[in-house]
């Protein structure tokens, strides 16, 4: 007998019809109180060695439908190792085809990274002398807003060096922004490293991995517990929608802001990309040599950075500074960028086996040290 599941952490589905391996018919679910919808993560029971065909039927009307073409879902058998399988859109409906090898698999819309192994990379970190873990409040649900200030001098928040922060995760669906920040964290924390030393001589790092954790455990997308979008709250945070931006905004206007970096996926460009504050009225020429200068080390970092695909600059419109990067590179008149992954591959180096992946997010995440120590003498 075949069975789905998703009463797990970031489980969401919803069944249809489930009598049929060939004909498997699926929904996926809305985020609580929101039309946002596109994150799908579940495990299929007892089909080994079953030609199984889901139809996710309500793909056409997903947040981003366009994130649907050239799209290969990810598959996991130990939720370790998570690999691309056959799948196809049709302009309305998400077909996933797989055979599993064995009993219990899991499909999801990129790998997960679940709240326990949030809990056990900040526990990590508290092992290293540098690293002080912080609750900055806590969300309608109840979870901690978990920060990472990583630095040489524990407790000094008025210290002259530069701050630097990450925040990762607004959007829960987007799981690669964890993974990327755990490559950050696992680099700066590296006693062995010359460019992580290097810049702890010169900087204070506060990080916050997981921005949305009542999002990320419920299966949303987008939103969290209440179904507000964190990064269109950033002009006027509070604690009855947003305690999670709330709270991180009265922490960085406590240290200051001298370089923010926000990490996201993207659903439909196959590309690595940042996005900047060209939009903002306080955009100057300073910053435009910042931001210059910050690309052209990151791409000399990565391969798998480019800089020729991205947003446009006026995207947003008046939505501009409700964002988390134009916000803050406005308020603290900082260098501030948006930081984007694909939930596809990078089309530049494409990996047909896993697509971009876990590994490839951390190795990106490790690589963003070398383009921070390259400004972080004019940063202020």
């Amino acid at each position: 007998m075949i069975t789905i599941n998703q009463n797990f952490d970031s489980g969401n589905i919803e069944i249809i019809d489930l009598q049929n391996p060939e004909n498997i018919q699926l929904n996926i679910r809305r985020d609580r109180d929101s039309e946002f919808f596109q994150w799908f993560h579940f495990r299929l029971l007892g089909a080994k060695g079953q030609s199984c065909r889901m139809r996710l039927m309500n793909a056409s009307e997903a947040a981003f439908p366009g994130g649907w073409e050239n799209y290969h879902a990810v598959a996991s058998y130990d939720r370790q190792e998570w690999f691309r399988v056959e799948s196809h859109y049709d302009g309305k409906e998400l077909v996933i085809e797989h055979q599993p090898e064995v009993d219990s698999i899991y499909y999801a819309y990129f790998a997960p990274y679940s709240w326990e192994r949030h809990q056990d990379l900040v526990s990590w970190t508290q092992q290293s002398p540098l690293c002080q873990l912080h609750s900055l409040g806590r969300t309608l649900d109840g979870h901690d807003v978990d920060l990472l200030k990583i630095s040489e001098e524990q407790g000094a928040e008025q210290s002259e060096k530069r701050k630097i922060w990450i925040t990762a995760r607004q959007h829960p669906g987007e799981s690669m922004a964890e993974w990327f920040m755990e490559g950050v964290i696992g680099r700066l924390l590296d006693p062995a490293d010359p460019v992580a030393r290097l810049l702890l001589q010169n900087a204070d790092f506060y990080l916050v991995p997981n921005m949305n954790p009542d999002g990320s455990i419920r299966g949303h997308l987008r939103t969290n517990a209440i179904g507000v979008n964190l990064n269109r709250e950033w002009h006027a945070p509070s604690l009855e929608r947003s305690p999670e931006v709330f709270c991180v905004m009265e922490k960085m206007i406590q240290t200051g802001v001298d370089l923010f970096l926000d990490v996201h996926g993207d659903e439909a460009l196959p590309y690595n990309f940042v996005a900047g504050c060209e939009a903002n009225p306080g955009y100057s020429q300073r910053i435009s040599s910042l931001e210059e200068m910050f690309k052209s080390h990151y791409m000399l970092a990565s391969p798998d950075f480019q800089v020729e695909q991205g947003y446009g600059k006026s995207k947003f419109g008046e939505e501009t500074l409700t964002l988390a990067c134009n916000q803050v590179g406005q308020r603290f008149d900082c260098l501030s960028f948006t930081i984007e992954m694909p939930f596809k591959d990078n089309a530049d180096h494409p990996d047909p086996v896993q697509g971009w992946s876990p590994e490839r997010s951390q190795k990106l995440g490790e690589a963003v040290l070398q383009p921070i120590l390259a400004v972080i003498d004019q940063v202020r």
